[in-house]
């Protein structure tokens, strides 16, 4: 039996586990001593609403920093890898950011109900430690934060001041030389009205490929501010600056998915840019309010503002692309080099207020949500590419054809761009007895100032889901959402400017936590269409440019337990995605795998109630890239290999210290992230050890 038939198998067997112990009282964990942490969603969270996510009729996965910390995870992508519905590293290890898929697709990354991230290569990498949880919610979600993807948006919760806090220093040593320091300090500077917070890390690292380094300075004080008991006021202070290179090397396929010359392969630490030259450097401050206040028994205002500048400085070379299907080096390994010189900026200016309400009318209980979303993001891009100089990849010897920065200068571009939105939603949870209903509302302006010239697009976008919550703890739901997302430009059919692309999704599930028991289950089936794409070869004809339409089809599992055994408590966690995808041209979705499984377990000895074990298997199917080959006419699909990777986690917890040893990819497997039909692949992140020693009180 292969080790993926078992890990299937263990994710079915843990859907049947929560009927086992709603029988057995004998199962049930004791509620005073428990290991396990559950992720629950407030009012600044994923769904905007402290609404428990057993009585929402979508699919929202919640990771704590428990969670993430337990897992080993050294970055916001590998959080992600235990998540179903969610490919965690698309394009393997990685410096530059974070390249996650929700459900087959790329989504917009956002921090406290703000969007974080515009554009690409422009802004920081958020830091781990600076992070209370991570949330996922999956499908459309047009109607709660405007334009964005079918996907769904992953939201980060950050930490911030209040009450009993306590304090924290952590220090961490691991592979590649990666130290790290870390400190959460709480206090109360005016008992019950005025409490301060300085979260902060200080990294200096070194990574699995040759010459590139990720060091990392970031720093998120935080004040919070109770007048009364019927308000409170945040003010967060993030800077963030990273110093490093780009892990990815776009190294060809020939010598990693092809055998090289004479059977030679690329190792996967291999460095194709150029030392002296290549950086990857990003700073970003950021100030965010975030803010209640509770006007009386029925209202409630609530909100946050940001006001984020963010900068960056990439350069890298790489060897050339020739074209699909079109070799990048030559018989000796010898290949002729890119170079790449951008200096990016990108300026925030957002906030999103509302006004809730908690009411009855009848016997309907409600909770309404009327809000206002505005932003204005201004982009700029000063970047340049020159072409020279040779490199061999199987023994790379540096120092050709690097450019002067006059040439560079003489070459470069400027790009800038101001996107300026308007957005109103309404939205109203209803609950009458066992069901509960929502139904949301939104109507956005989006106005974008290109070189081109102005582009206005406005949408309207609508939400509905039924939840019926048996007294047995099971909650069949029905859910409809929709999205869109401005495309900029000009239909070169019509010469109108380009459509919105837009999404719908029909979901179909149900969550079940049965009494009694620390066991929550989650089943869903969902039918994704997204229209106004790039039209289809095979209709060249067409009578615009957005005759694609591209569907998602899948169904995710996810359940968490913890239970008493006769040596210990433990918990176990199973996630499972099966996706089908195909794109414009009936194509599946580049990189997205059809299967997905992982498992995760934790163990703590009752005779040694300080050890802390854990264990954790990934799965991920074979990803398909495809693209129309030049040398043959004829489409080039590359598969890229399937792969299983395990980790292990090895703790012990004192009453004020705690010593954890974490392993990710265990047994140090070679895989790729991807490799894509446009010539290149990406090695994934290789075994790493990493020592975690935090001293509270």
């Amino acid at each position: 039996m292969s080790l993926r038939t078992t890990l299937l198998g263990a994710c079915a067997c843990l859907a049947l586990t929560p009927a086992a112990l709603a029988q057995s009282d004998a199962a049930q964990p004791d509620t005073d001593d428990v290991i396990v942490v559950t992720g629950s969603l407030g009012t600044f969270g994923a769904m905007k609403s402290s609404a428990p996510i057993l009585e929402t009729a979508r699919s929202v996965s919640v990771e704590t920093s428990y969670d993430f910390i337990s897992r080993g995870a050294l970055n916001l992508s590998g959080t992600l890898n235990y998540t179903s519905g969610v490919l965690g590293e698309a394009y393997g290890f990685a410096t530059r950011g974070d390249f996650f898929t929700v459900r087959g697709l790329d989504v917009p990354e956002y921090r406290d109900n703000l969007q974080a991230l515009f554009g690409n290569y422009n802004n920081t990498r958020p830091d781990l430690y600076t992070i209370d949880q991570v949330e996922v919610l999956k499908g459309p979600a047009s109607v709660l934060y405007g334009q964005g993807s079918p996907g769904g948006v992953v939201n980060l919760v950050s930490k911030i001041a209040g009450p009993d806090l306590g304090q924290e220093i952590v220090a961490s040593y691991g592979t590649h030389d990666r130290a790290e320091l870390a400190g959460d300090f709480s206090t109360t500077l005016i008992e019950d009205t005025l409490y301060a917070r300085f979260v902060g890390v200080v990294r200096d690292s070194d990574t699995q490929v040759d010459y590139v380094n990720d060091d990392a300075i970031s720093l998120a004080p935080s004040l919070t501010w109770t007048p009364g008991e019927n308000t409170e006021i945040t003010f967060l202070l993030n800077y963030d600056d990273r110093d490093g290179d780009a892990a990815g090397q776009f190294l060809p396929l020939t010598g990693t998915y092809y055998p090289g010359p004479n059977g030679q392969t690329i190792e996967p630490s291999t460095y194709l840019g150029e030392p002296g030259f290549n950086t990857y450097e990003t700073e970003s401050t950021a100030l965010t309010v975030i803010g209640s206040h509770r006007l009386n028994d029925i209202f409630t205002l609530e909100g946050t503002a940001r006001w984020r500048d963010s900068s960056s400085t990439y350069r890298q070379s790489w060897v050339s692309f020739a074209g699909t299907g079109l070799p990048r080096i030559d018989a000796n390994g010898n290949g002729a080099r890119t170079w790449y010189d951008s200096t990016a900026s990108s300026k925030q200016l957002a906030f999103d207020a509302r006004v809730r309400a908690d009411f009855m009318t009848g016997a309907f209980e409600h909770e309404v949500l009327a809000g206002v979303n505005y932003q204005d993001v201004e982009l700029e891009n000063a970047r340049a590419y020159q072409y020279q100089g040779v490199i061999n990849v199987f023994d790379p010897v540096y120092g050709d054809g690097v450019p002067t920065q006059a040439e560079f200068d003489a070459v470069r571009s400027v790009t800038s761009g101001d996107t300026d939105y308007w957005g109103f939603y309404l939205h109203d949870q209803i609950s009458w007895g066992n069901w509960i209903f929502n139904a949301g509302l939104r109507t956005d302006d989006v106005s974008n100032l290109t070189a081109a010239g102005p582009q206005d697009d406005d949408a309207v976008s609508y939400s509905v889901g039924l939840l019926y919550a048996f007294d047995n703890g099971v909650s069949p739901y029905v859910s409809y959402a929709e999205s869109f997302e401005p495309v900029i430009g000009n239909d070169n059919v019509t010469g109108a400017p380009l459509e919105p692309r837009e999404g719908e999704q029909v979901e179909i599930g149900v969550k079940y936590q049965p009494v009694g028991t620390q066991t929550y289950v989650t089943l869903a089936y969902f039918d994704i269409t997204q229209t106004n794409l790039p039209n289809p070869v095979a209709l060249p004809n067409a009578p615009s440019q957005q005759e694609g339409e591209a569907s998602i089809t899948g169904f995710e599992f996810e359940g968490v337990t913890t239970f008493e055994t006769a040596l210990g408590d433990l918990k176990l966690d199973a996630a499972l995605t099966l996706l089908d995808t195909e794109d414009a041209n009936g194509l599946p979705f580049s990189v997205i795998p059809d299967e997905q499984a992982s498992l995760w377990a934790e163990f703590r000895p009752t005779a040694f109630d300080a050890l802390r074990i854990g264990a954790g298997v990934r799965y991920v199917g074979e990803r398909e890239s495809s693209g129309l080959s030049l040398a043959t006419g004829d489409i080039l699909t590359i598969v890229s290999d399937s792969y299983t990777l395990a980790d292990l986690l090895v703790a012990y917890e004192l009453e004020d210290w705690s010593v954890a040893l974490n392993v990710r990819n265990l047994f140090d497997e070679e895989y790729y992230g991807s490799c894509l039909a446009r010539g290149d692949c990406f090695p994934g992140e290789e075994r790493t050890v990493n020592l975690r020693v935090a001293r509270r009180f």
